[in-house]
C-alpha cells in the first residue's frame, strides 16, 4: 500500500517492511505527515504502532522501503542523527530519569543542541505549556504523578526543538483529567507550529485531536483518511470506539 506524497509533507514512509528475527512486524507500511498536521496512528495492542515509531526514529531498521524526512532519506540513519535532524519522541512509558529533577530531565532533552542561546527561552516555553512542571521544577521526576511525568516527557522532547514530534501513548495510565489536559497541550504544540505523529490507544481522543488518521491491524494499514471520517466509520466505531 503506497501513500502518494504531497507538497508540504515533512515525513513520508513508503512500503516499510520490518522484522523482529523471523517475525514480519511491519508489512508494507506507508504513511505521511504534512507540515502543520497532527496525524494519529490507532490500532489494537500488537498492531505495530510503536514499531512504526521505532522505524522512524532509527531504533529498528527496515528490511525494505524508505523513510524520508524533509525530503531526505533517513531510512538507515542512526538514531542520534535523526534526533539531531529534528525528530524528537516522547516514548511509551515516559522513561524519565527518576532520580534527576524536572529541570535536569528537561536539560537532557537539549543535550544534542548546539544553539544554547535559545535554551532558556525553550525552557520558559515548556513551563508556559506545563505550569505544573514549573511548580515541580526542583522535584525528582520519579516522585511525581503519572500525569506530571507525562508532561515532563513531552517537555523533554520539546527541548530538542523538534521539527516533528512523535508521541507514543501519551494518555496511557493517566486519570481522565490529565488525559484531557495532555491532548489540549498537544493541540497547542501543533498550533505553535510543530507537526505531530500521535500513537494512541484512546482512539476517540486521538481522532478528536488529529487532522488525519491511519488504522493499523497486524502490521498493515487497513484504513486512512480525515480523522472526522474515521470517527464515523462503522468498522472503526465497532473496533476502537466501543460503539455497536
Amino acid at each position: 500500500m503506497s501513500t502518494k506524497a504531497t507538497v508540504g509533507d515533512i515525513l513520508q514512509l513508503d512500503d516499510i517492511h520490518l522484522y523482529y528475527g523471523a517475525i514480519h512486524a511491519l508489512k508494507g507500511i506507508s504513511l505521511r505527515v504534512g507540515a502543520g498536521e497532527i496525524v494519529t496512528l490507532i490500532g489494537a495492542n500488537g498492531a505495530g504502532k510503536s514499531t512504526t515509531l521505532r522505524a522512524i526514529n532509527g531504533l529498528n531498521r527496515p528490511r525494505q522501503g524508505s523513510i524520508r524526512f524533509e525530503g531526505r532519506d533517513i531510512t538507515m540513519a542512526p538514531p542520534h542523527e535523526i534526533v539531531g535532524g529534528g525528530i524528537a519522541q516522547s516514548p511509551e512509558g515516559r522513561r524519565l530519569f527518576p532520580r534527576m529533577t524536572v529541570i535536569e530531565n528537561l536539560e537532557m532533552g537539549a543535550f544534542q543542541r548546539s544553539d544554547k542561546e535559545n535554551f532558556q527561552g525553550d525552557m520558559d516555553r515548556v513551563f508556559e505549556l506545563f505550569p505544573r512542571l514549573y511548580e515541580r521544577r526542583t522535584q525528582k521526576a520519579g516522585t511525581m504523578s503519572g500525569g506530571e511525568q507525562q508532561m515532563c516527557a513531552i517537555g523533554r522532547a520539546l527541548m530538542a526543538r523538534p521539527k516533528l514530534l512523535l508521541l507514543d501513548e501519551p494518555s496511557m495510565g493517566l486519570a481522565p483529567i490529565f488525559v484531557e489536559k495532555i491532548f489540549e497541550i498537544v493541540v497547542e504544540i501543533n498550533t505553535q507550529g510543530t507537526p505531530v505523529l500521535l500513537v494512541e490507544q484512546n482512539a476517540l481522543m486521538a481522532l478528536d485531536t488529529a487532522h488525519r488518521g491511519y488504522v493499523m491491524e497486524t502490521g498493515r494499514i487497513t484504513l486512512e483518511g480525515p480523522a472526522a471520517d474515521l470517527k464515523t466509520n462503522e468498522a472503526v466505531q465497532k473496533a476502537y470506539l466501543g460503539l455497536d
